[in-house]
C-alpha cells in the first residue's frame, strides 16, 4: 500500500519549501491525487521525482577527445 503525505510533509521530505511544491503540482511536475479538497502525494512518487532529476558526475581522464591535456 502506498504512503501519501501532504504538501506540507512532501517539502519537509524534499527539504525544500511548501511554495515549490505547490508550484510542481500546479505545473503538473509531479503525480498527486486529490482527496476532496485535499491534495496528497506518494512518497513513491516523490522518491521517482528525484531519482528522475538525478545528474550523474563526469569521471575525467587525462585525455579529451583523444587528445592530451596541456599543461
Amino acid at each position: 500500500m502506498k504512503t501519501y503525505v501532504g504538501v506540507e510533509e512532501a517539502a519537509a521530505l524534499l527539504k525544500t519549501s511548501v511554495r515549490f511544491v505547490r508550484r510542481l503540482i500546479a505545473e503538473r511536475r509531479i503525480t498527486f491525487y486529490r482527496v476532496g479538497r485535499h491534495v496528497r502525494l506518494a512518497v513513491e512518487d516523490l522518491e521517482s521525482f528525484v531519482e528522475a532529476g538525478k545528474v550523474e558526475p563526469i569521471v575525467r581522464s587525462g585525455r579529451r577527445n583523444g587528445l592530451e591535456r596541456f599543461v
